[in-house]
């Protein structure tokens, strides 16, 4: 038989040699491997700690409304008709003021309106704006109109807009601040207020009386306040005849800065 001693030796050698094989039937190495893998509460983590995010869904994204008109509210939006991908937004400072500023913009299907020229200065009628536009008032009408037609005395400049030209634009005389008004009318393009959309602008039929006005048009700026008109500088109104587009469904948006937020 062996020693005592000798006996004592081997048995050591032998845990040794098996790692030192914990309760529960792992050694200590396999022990710190599951540690290392366990989260508190018994749930696996993923590689590196990363506490199983990789087996948790991606969050949804978010649905991003498409961009409206600046300074435009709730009853004016709504008035812009679905099929407008064009729009013309004249704004007035205040509801008398004869100054306004004109941008254009461009919708994008599911991505919505975008600026795309302006501002522009110019004029609209020597006192200012109104809801309940009459003949004779001063003031340019407050809402959204159709753009449709065009005209003018001189040549088209590369609309493609219906362009209606002949010497009946010619116009003469002074304006309210002794300005010449001598070729203002050199290109216009008829807002649908009060008149029969695919004529001439200078169709005097009115569909809601006489009374109500009419003949409102974009024309040449002769630097000073209209009667009712908006009007742009002359290079301006090229620009704008040869960007509106009847196949993108025109509409001018006009009036001063509080009416067009409600």
């Amino acid at each position: 038989m062996l020693p005592n001693r000798t006996l004592l030796l081997l048995a050591c050698a032998g845990v040794l040699l098996t790692g030192c094989t914990a309760a529960g039937g792992h050694t200590a190495v396999e022990d710190r491997s599951r540690t290392a893998s366990t989260a508190p509460g018994g749930q696996d983590q993923g590689p590196a700690g990363s506490s199983g995010r990789a087996g948790r869904s991606a969050p949804e994204p978010q649905a991003v409304r498409p961009a409206e008109i600046p300074g435009l509210g709730p009853r004016t939006r709504a008035a812009v008709p679905a099929e407008a991908l064009q729009a013309v937004v004249v704004t007035g400072k205040e509801p008398d003021s004869n100054r306004a500023t004109a941008v254009l913009y461009e919708r994008e299907p599911g991505e919505g309106w975008r600026p795309v020229a302006g501002p522009w200065h110019g004029h609209n009628a020597l006192k200012g704006w109104t809801d309940d536009h009459r003949q004779g008032d001063l003031r340019s009408p407050v809402g959204v109109f159709g753009l449709t037609d065009a005209g003018g005395r001189l040549p088209d400049p590369g609309t493609k807009l219906p362009y209606d030209r002949g010497p009946a634009f010619s116009i003469s005389g002074r304006g309210f601040e002794g300005e010449p008004l001598a070729g203002s009318f050199d290109h216009v393009v008829a807002v649908n207020y009060n008149r029969r959309p695919g004529t001439t602008p200078l169709d005097w039929t009115r569909p809601l009386g006489a009374g109500k006005g009419g003949g409102i048009w974009i024309h040449v700026d002769h630097g000073g306040p209209t009667q009712g008109c908006v009007s742009l500088p002359r290079g301006r109104m090229k620009e704008l005849l040869r960007w509106l587009d009847p196949a993108e469904r025109p509409v001018v948006v006009m009036g001063d800065a509080a009416a067009l937020a409600r």
